[in-house]
């Protein structure tokens, strides 16, 4: 299993629609990528390692998928649409990391 975290630095001055992304965005993601995504989850900053510091990331999502590959098919053909909609939500250019899922229970 692989997942596909994609995360939103919290850099000042950027904006981020949790409430788009969370109530449009992803919906739209998880049709569109359908069985392919075995598990997806939508986590929101709140604080860095101590109360009172900044959270590194604004929001980030994961995806579980079986393979990389699996994922990547499904993503392509609906990768404009996606990409696209990044600009409803924010200014923060993503960064995207595939894992492979050793422990997970």
């Amino acid at each position: 299993m692989v997942k596909i975290s994609i995360q939103y630095p919290n850099t000042p001055g950027n904006q981020f629609d949790v409430d788009y992304y969370v109530n449009k965005h992803m919906p739209m993601s998880l049709h569109l990528l359908g069985d392919a995504v075995k598990a997806a989850s939508v986590e929101v900053g709140i604080s860095g390692a101590l109360p009172d510091q900044s959270p590194p990331f604004v929001a980030q999502c994961a995806f579980v998928c079986e393979t990389a590959q699996a994922f990547y098919d499904a993503f392509m053909p609906h990768a404009e649409a996606l990409q696209g909609d990044i600009a409803r939500y924010t200014d923060i250019e993503p960064v995207i990391q595939i894992s492979e899922i050793k422990i997970s229970r």
